[in-house]
């Protein structure tokens, strides 16, 4: 499932998941918009993952929750815990992240 936050309050999203991919973002970033309809079709194809989007300068309590600096950043959390992340623009990055979750 595919799910765009509204609010400041990823770490209640990921308390309510075990396994959460996190793409975190912001409207003026371009690599960002281009990859949410890939993370859109991930979330399809791993229904046992939880795909969130943050936009990272409207949540900073948010963004600090994987220390992100750079867009687009995807992280990977475990029974709310952060795991791990990538700063990455490439879809086979995103595809190799997804993969690391699955196998947790």
């Amino acid at each position: 499932m595919f799910v765009e936050i509204a609010e400041d309050n990823l770490q209640e999203v990921l308390n309510q998941n075990p396994k959460v991919l996190v793409q975190f973002g912001a409207t003026w970033c371009g690599n960002c918009r281009l990859l949410k309809p890939k993370v859109k079709r991930l979330a399809e194809a791993y229904p046992e993952i939880q795909f969130i989007y943050v936009d990272a300068e409207k949540f900073p309590e948010s963004r600090k929750l994987a220390e992100v600096n750079n867009l687009p950043t995807f992280a990977i959390f475990k029974d709310g815990k952060f795991v791990n992340q990538v700063v990455t623009s490439k879809e086979e990055h995103l595809k190799e992240i997804t993969n690391e979750i699955a196998g947790l």
